[in-house]
């Protein structure tokens, strides 16, 4: 028998009521004494607030749209997979339509390497009293990549400067490029003409762009009047970076056929124009490289891997999509895009992934061109009628300034 004072009888313990009655109520579960219920079931004499309500806002959570060679494993196939010789065969066909001829290949390089030379000179031995200081000079661009079209017989160069890039400035490099260049081979005709991000110099054949800018102190102190616009030289600074992740990471030459083809593609089909060449890289190394197999994927299976996960809505709103592996803060690629952009791109994308499962291989791949394919009604082994997509985003409308008026007079009244 527990201890038990003489002068203080033991609490006696609760008991409900009504048979129906559970335990205690919850606030009575902590004893008695001043917070709790007494001996008799007297309230207690103070109360706790509440605890404060948080309203959490639902986290974004992005989604991977379907992806047929991601899910191969957990959907397998019901059918022989499709042959893609003849496919294959159309692609590389196609590609060696679009590369550059080696006369063409031969002459860019050569007015390269003419600019490379007066530019590395300025570098290490400038003239006496040169005031346009030059820190390094790179090669960036489809040319230095290797996925150079024909028809576009353009290099770019970053020149990075030490000083503050004024438009003087860089008029005055620009001539002494030209001036140089013109010297080395008199018989070439050299033309230097400005632009929105530095200057180009070039001869009837080709072109060098010469794309300026400066470190990233000298970015804080720019004036609008004076020096360069300040985002072609961020943009600069960017392709710097683009090239060299582009020659570590993407050195199979599958990729560099598939950008070819799919720069080819984007200039036949007004829908894919938003898609940038660094978008286009990116895709192509994803699409070719990023498959459960670790093996570089197939060319034909990689070229319509791209339609179907465009199709899928791979950069839509709320897709994983790409993350820009030069960029800092998880950035994701698709979202240089608008919004009308990123739907102008899947629904053309879906169109034509619906031709080209019609037999209007062709069509696509450019053998035998036909742009109007992603615009009007096609009809395809004889009785399947394919219609180009429809926009689904609707931009906001804005607000007429005088039914505003008319809203907030009703309201008032």
């Amino acid at each position: 028998m527990p201890f038990q004072s003489a002068m203080r009888p033991m609490r006696p313990m609760y008991r409900p009521r009504h048979p129906m009655m559970g335990g205690p109520p919850p606030h009575m579960m902590g004893g008695g004494g001043v917070g709790g219920w007494g001996i008799r079931g007297a309230p207690p004499q103070s109360h706790q607030p509440p605890p404060p309500r948080y309203h959490h806002t639902p986290q974004f959570v992005p989604h991977l749209p379907f992806d047929p060679i991601l899910c191969e494993p957990v959907f397998p196939r019901v059918t022989e997979p499709v042959d893609d010789s003849n496919m294959n065969a159309m692609l590389l066909k196609r590609h060696q339509d679009v590369t550059p001829s080696p006369t063409e290949q031969a002459n860019l390089l050569a007015l390269v390497q003419k600019v490379q030379s007066v530019l590395d000179n300025l570098v290490v031995a400038p003239p006496q009293g040169w005031e346009v200081i030059i820190e390094e000079v790179r090669q960036v661009g489809s040319f230095k990549k290797g996925t150079i079209c024909a028809g576009h017989n353009v290099a770019d160069m970053v020149v990075v400067l030490k000083i503050l890039p004024t438009i003087e400035a860089v008029n005055q490099l620009g001539r002494k490029v030209c001036e140089e260049v013109q010297t080395s081979d008199p018989r070439d005709v050299i033309h230097m003409q400005m632009n929105e991000g530095g200057c180009e110099i070039s001869n009837p054949t080709c072109t060098v762009n010469l794309m300026i800018t400066t470190g990233p102190n000298n970015l804080r102190q720019l004036d609008k009047e004076l020096h360069l616009d300040y985002k072609p030289m961020v943009q600069a600074m960017a392709a710097i970076r683009h090239t060299r992740w582009f020659d570590e990471n993407a050195t199979h030459s599958s990729i560099k056929v598939l950008v070819r083809l799919l720069k080819d593609l984007r200039s036949r089909f007004v829908g894919l124009e938003p898609m940038n060449p660094w978008i286009i890289d990116l895709i192509a190394h994803y699409c070719i490289m990023n498959n459960p197999s670790h093996q570089p994927l197939p060319l034909a299976a990689a070229y319509k891997r791209v339609l179907q996960i465009l199709s899928a809505g791979f950069f839509l709103p709320g897709s994983l999509g790409m993350l820009d592996p030069c960029e800092a803060g998880n950035v994701r690629v698709h979202t240089a895009m608008t919004l009308e952009q990123q739907d102008q791109v899947c629904y053309t994308s879906q169109t034509l992934l619906r031709v080209l499962a019609q037999g209007g291989m062709k069509k696509v791949i450019g053998i035998d061109p036909d742009t109007s394919i992603t615009e009007t009604l096609s009809v395809w082994n004889q009785n399947v009628v394919v219609s180009p997509s429809v926009k689904a985003y609707e931009p906001p409308q804005p607000i007429n300034p005088e039914e505003e008026k008319t809203t907030e007079v009703k309201v008032e009244s």
